[in-house]
């Protein structure tokens, strides 16, 4: 296996579970029953930043592209949902 294989083996890896970082987020807001100390805007923004990235992948045709950023849309996605749903120490829906 030469550098260049190597190294896209490693950047994919790494792609996807920095992709996959933002349900730590969404695992610590679940596990304290609260997402007070979750910035919502910065998901958002990372939401946003990743469905662009996707599209481009998509558009490229790159698959290492498309499976990072899938995860990573998917990821955001979840602990969006996840912050929303424990948002100020209590289920939105009244649990």
């Amino acid at each position: 296996m030469n550098i260049t294989a190597t190294l896209s083996v490693i950047a994919g890896s790494l792609g996807i579970f920095m992709g996959a970082s933002p349900l730590l987020q969404a695992w610590r807001a679940h596990q304290r029953r609260s997402s007070a100390d979750v910035s919502m805007p910065f998901l958002g923004l990372l939401w946003i930043g990743g469905s662009a990235w996707l599209a481009y992948g998509i558009a490229l045709g790159n698959i290492a592209m498309i499976v990072a950023n899938t995860v990573g849309v998917i990821a955001c996605t979840t602990a969006i949902a996840v912050s929303h749903f424990w948002r100020n120490g209590e289920a939105v829906e009244g649990d």
